[in-house]
């Protein structure tokens, strides 16, 4: 690829209706920034590109309607962090959610996504390319080097990765120019793929023993229990006499599948579920936490409004026909 930006990022943002500003003033002057056609939405895309190495993106926009977009994607490898967010992925399909670790690997496929009408997308990415992670840094670390897929997919969807969200929201705020940015950018991409890497062997370190298919078959009992059962307050040790484990070995297992704690996966189910509801049903915040399993309407708006940012009414008001 000899132009990230022209191949890569330009042709599917103008097709979103986005158009290229020079008089950019939220981001770094040293990155492209393009901005949403008023029509569509409010707000900015930002991208800085290293020759055809690596590219960091910044996200900062809303749209006014719902997003359906697909486009032919080239192969790379990218980690995304979102402040805020509200859509999914289509094939395979995959909630976006923010305040985590995401992972996408493009491999010369149709990427398609689907973004919800008035909830902010906030967002800093890193992507790296061929020539950046299976040329140059197999050349540069020759006997080293690992193929760095499999880093990425283990950290995809990680709740507990401080130091990397720190180094992309760092990235975010840079405001330096001319070459001392751009030696910033390119150390930054580099600190960010250690960090990938490092996480990727202390994760395998703790995988004392493979898991059993017999294990894998409880944890799928114990998954099709929680989604039937969101309403209702769901307790470890049930999961764990239906799962015929301990608790500490059902935590364990659990996190090593599904990267996030059990607490933590009930909670999105809920959140998810409960958008869904908002969306496509006309019941009211109280009916809607009975749902997904809050006795006490304040406790649900509470929660709904750290995984969205805004209020359950706030936002069925953003994301309901007009």
């Amino acid at each position: 690829m000899k132009d990230i930006i022209k191949e890569m990022y330009e042709p599917c943002l103008l097709k979103m209706g986005f158009y290229r500003i020079n008089d950019n003033k939220q981001f770094n002057q040293e990155g492209t920034c393009y901005t949403i056609s008023p029509k569509r939405g409010k707000g900015n895309y930002w991208v800085y590109a290293c020759d055809n190495l690596f590219a960091i993106s910044i996200l900062d926009l809303v749209f006014y309607e719902d997003l359906f977009l697909e486009y032919p994607q080239s192969q790379y490898l990218s980690i995304s962090y979102y402040d805020s967010v509200a859509g999914e992925e289509l094939n395979p399909y995959k909630c976006l959610s923010h305040s985590c670790t995401k992972v996408h690997i493009g491999y010369n496929n149709l990427y398609q996504i689907s973004c919800h009408r008035n909830i902010p997308i906030c967002c800093t990415n890193i992507s790296i390319m061929p020539e950046y992670y299976e040329d140059y840094l197999h050349a540069r670390y020759l006997g080293e080097y690992e193929d760095l897929r499999n880093a990425f997919i283990s950290i995809d969807g990680s709740t507990d990765f401080p130091e990397l969200v720190f180094l992309l929201k760092q990235i975010k705020n840079c405001r330096s120019t001319g070459i001392s940015a751009k030696l910033y950018y390119e150390g930054k991409v580099a600190e960010a793929i250690s960090l990938i890497i490092q996480k990727a062997k202390t994760q395998l370190a703790y995988t004392v023993k493979k898991i059993s298919q017999q294990d894998l078959d409880s944890l799928e009992v114990v998954i099709a229990y929680i989604d039937e059962h969101l309403a209702f307050n769901i307790q470890l040790a049930v999961l764990a006499r239906l799962a015929c484990m301990g608790t500490t070995k059902l935590k364990y297992i659990f996190k090593k599948i599904f990267k996030s704690t059990i607490f933590e996966y009930i909670l999105k189910k809920r959140m998810d579920h409960a958008e869904h509801l908002l969306m496509s049903t006309d019941l009211n915040i109280n009916q809607i936490s009975q749902n997904v399993g809050y006795k006490k309407a304040s406790s649900f708006s509470d929660a709904f409004r750290k995984k969205t940012g805004l209020l359950p009414n706030e936002y069925r008001k953003a994301v309901m026909p007009k």
